[in-house]
């Protein structure tokens, strides 16, 4: 059994890596020709990556530094580790809503200016900390807009510490409902859900349908002074229309660990570096995670949390198992079969999903696949890519 070769081109927590079994895996930086590639942000768009790539994995939620539509046509999964690092995502959201509702970085500033003993300084605290009074979070109106992983647990940690909450998600998924407090109120639109709101907070992927999701437009219809915090993705709040809000004063404050040029000249800004998912406990959970599903695929064929592909969730096979990614067309499988069929080949089992335009098939035989067999099963239009599991062809 040949060596599997895993390429990082970030830093992979070491508790994930050593997941990889010496004895089948081995672990660099320098690969030429990798079967799997483990990221974090590197960007890989526009980058060319070998032929023998047969799986992505990013360490974390966002993929808009993997060109996720050039590797569904290779037949590439691309996975990504939703919810393993969601607490630490909603710590540092509560954080932002502490900072923001209590000026706490202005205050931090004001005490490190002052200046002599400890008698001046004391009277200097007490005549200035006026210019610092805040807001208190509780009985004021939090909107979430995404209610995914991180956005589920931002919102009932919000509900706990007395805030109403509102959220607004079209594609909340059942596990994600069953897990949303229900305390929170579902608004019916962005819209709707802005202009409810004290404090808005983002947690949407950046997608070409989330870019610039938060515009002028919904700018617009926030309460005067209102707080937005964005721990997801620069580009899901326009850039120039957030300017204009600041400066003129609809919003009382923007925290986010996205900084740029422009937004350090807005002292209304509360800017972090990106600071998210920065913790030992989430690097350490997403690499687990991650190595985990990749380990499923390569060794079993199962897909886990794929951004491109559909879930497949299969029980280990001792005997000879085919994964097949391929366009979704009629007649794949149809064609597959009849090879197995000419060599009088038993199917033990047999799984094929589709996600839009790409659909992966798993075949379980009881007997190894001739090498001819398998290439005729190669050669059919619209496959993208063929894998043996555990017995190899013949």
């Amino acid at each position: 059994m040949r060596t599997i070769k895993v390429k990082t081109l970030n830093s992979i927590s070491p508790s994930g890596l050593e997941r990889f079994s010496p004895a089948r895996y081995s672990i660099g930086t320098d690969f030429l020709d990798p079967d799997v590639i483990l990221l974090r942000s590197f960007n890989l768009q526009g980058v060319s990556i070998p032929e023998s790539v047969i799986a992505v994995g990013r360490a974390g939620a966002g993929v808009n530094n993997i060109p996720i539509a050039d590797y569904s046509a290779r037949g590439i999964p691309v996975f990504n580790t939703p919810g393993a690092n969601a607490n630490a995502v909603k710590e540092i959201t509560l954080a932002g809503l502490f900072l923001a509702s209590r000026q706490i970085p202005e205050a931090i500033q004001f005490v490190k200016g002052l200046k002599g003993d400890d008698e001046t300084l004391q009277k200097a605290v007490e005549k200035g900390k006026k210019d610092f009074a805040g807001h208190e979070l509780r009985g004021k109106t939090l909107g979430v807009l995404g209610l995914g992983a991180i956005g589920v647990e931002v919102a009932n940690a919000a509900v706990d510490l007395g805030l109403n909450v509102w959220g607004f998600d079209p594609q909340l998924t059942v596990e994600n409902a069953w897990k949303l407090s229900p305390q929170v109120s579902r608004s019916r639109s962005v819209e709707e859900l802005v202009s409810r709101a004290d404090y808005i907070t983002l947690h949407v992927p950046l997608t070409e349908t989330t870019r610039h999701l938060i515009d002028g437009r919904h700018l617009g219809l926030f309460r005067p002074g209102a707080v937005v915090l964005n721990f997801s993705r620069a580009a899901v709040i326009a850039e120039e229309a957030l300017l204009e809000a600041l400066r003129n004063q609809r919003l009382g404050a923007y925290v986010t660990d996205f900084p740029t040029q422009r937004l350090l000249e807005e002292p209304r800004a509360i800017l972090l570096p990106h600071l998210g998912a920065s913790t030992e406990e989430a690097e350490e959970n997403c690499a687990r995670v991650l190595a985990d599903q990749v380990r499923e695929y390569l060794e079993q064929g199962v897909i886990r949390n794929s951004v491109n592909f559909p879930e497949v969730i299969l029980s280990p096979n001792p005997n000879t198992r085919l994964a097949i990614a391929h366009t979704n067309v009629p007649n794949m499988v149809g064609q597959m079969t009849r090879f197995l069929a000419e060599v009088g080949l038993n199917i033990q089992e047999l799984i094929n999903k589709s996600r839009e335009d790409l659909a992966y098939t798993v075949i379980d035989l009881e007997a190894p696949l001739p090498a001819e067999i398998y290439q005729k099963i190669a050669e059919i239009r619209g496959v993208r890519l063929i894998r043996w599991l555990l017995a190899e062809p013949a």
